[in-house]
């Protein structure tokens, strides 16, 4: 009885291993399929903001503000040498509940005699409501007094009210909201940790957290000193041709400088409008109309780009869509909101191969990955530096490195 050779043996055995019948590797999933499911996701996630907007509203509201806060400390801890980076946060605090208890005295101190002073204009806007019938070949044209008359007067109190009280409510979830985020922040170090165990996962997450709070700041900290530069230069404008309660309208143009072109529209537009009833002639509402107009398009085109450079990296159009978008949802607050909503909503589609063609149809360069060459940590009215590698901060870098 023979005895195999031992290497025919083991050439035999791997000879039946390589004839075995391999198991087909599954097939990938189909880009039209996959697409589809992440539209029809991005639809389920419309309509529930929409039936959550008034829980979502202010907690969004609370964490911009957070956002924001934390944005003026860096910047007081990198203008004033003498605050520490543990007082920079409480003085930022106590500046910004100042600034915003003053503007609501503000607000509560013009408010009724700008509106009170409208219904003194009426006669004048009989005339022009007449003048613009004759124009339209209208036989007998409606005054001021038979359209309030015509109006469901009780109908648009009860909104009034309503809105006052929706408003005052907003307002107070929103205090309460913040008053959390800003005590719990030291406690999301250890969810990152526990949310993500892996490093790598970890660092990914923090540094897409990055993204999203640059490009916020940014954005806010532009729209701030901007809508500071056109409310100031459209007061001196209306000052000049001697507009009652200037320095009101001057307040408004400044908030709606955050809402992205209807904004523009309203600053260049309702002032002229005003004067127009409150002067004889149109000369000086023209005259007004021209120097807004002519501050708009110095301002948008000139100052706003070198500022905003290319940092929030969001399509022009796509920015008129979140507008659109973000106001159905959620009303003037998501029209506030509709910029910094769109970069957050970029960076984290970005993050998924399955969405990445949302994120990269939100981009301006097809690169969702950047908000460009903003360094972390570094404080939101910090130029823009070349491009360089990005490092993560020491606290996202001890969150990041923890094994």
């Amino acid at each position: 009885m023979t005895q195999a050779h031992p290497a025919r043996t083991v050439a035999a055995g791997v000879t039946r291993k390589l004839r075995m019948p391999t198991a087909p590797s599954p097939a990938p999933e189909p880009t039209v399929a996959r697409n589809a499911l992440v539209i029809l996701a991005v639809i389920a996630s419309g309509a529930t903001l929409y039936v959550l907007a008034p829980i979502l509203t202010p907690l969004a509201l609370a964490m911009f503000l957070a956002v924001m806060i934390d944005g003026f400390a860096r910047v007081l801890e990198h203008r004033l040498p003498h605050v520490s980076s543990r007082a920079a946060l409480p003085l930022a605090l106590l500046i910004s509940v100042l600034l915003f208890g003053g503007t609501a005295v503000f607000v509560a101190m013009n408010g009724t005699a700008f509106a009170t002073q409208l219904l003194a204009y009426g006669p004048k806007l009989d005339a022009i409501i007449f003048q613009i019938a004759t124009l339209a070949h209208v036989g007998h044209p409606p005054t001021l007094i038979s359209i309030i008359r015509g109006l469901d007067a009780g109908k648009y109190i009860g909104l009034a009210a309503r809105a006052v009280q929706d408003f005052a409510s907003t307002a107070l979830f929103v205090l309460v909201y913040l008053a959390f985020i800003i005590a719990s922040r030291r406690g999301w170090e250890r969810k990152a940790i526990g949310l993500f165990p892996a490093r790598e996962e970890r660092q990914s997450a923090v540094t897409a957290f990055l993204r999203i709070r640059d490009g916020v700041e940014q954005y806010l900290f532009v729209q701030t000193v901007t809508g500071v530069m056109v409310a100031v230069l459209s007061w001196a404008a209306m000052a000049a041709v001697g507009l009652h309660d200037s320095l009101f309208w001057a307040f408004l143009i400044f908030l709606a400088v955050y809402i992205p072109v209807a904004g523009g529209v309203f600053a260049g537009v309702a002032p002229p409008l005003f004067a127009l009833v409150q002067f004889d002639g149109y000369a000086r509402a023209i005259i007004l109309f021209a120097i807004l107009q002519l501050i708009g398009v110095i301002i948008g085109n000139v100052i706003y780009p070198r500022m905003q450079g290319r940092s929030l990296n969001i399509d022009p159009v796509m920015i008129l869509l979140s507008l659109a978008f973000w106001s159905a949802i959620w009303g003037l607050t998501g029209a506030f909101l509709s910029t910094p909503l769109t970069v957050m909503a970029m960076v984290i589609l970005a993050q998924f191969d399955g969405s990445r063609w949302i994120a990269v149809i939100l981009s301006a360069d097809g690169d969702p990955q950047q908000l460009k060459n903003k360094r972390p940590n570094e404080p939101p009215d910090e130029k823009l530096p070349p491009p360089a590698k990005r490092t993560l901060p020491k606290l996202t870098r001890r969150v990041a490195k923890q094994p």
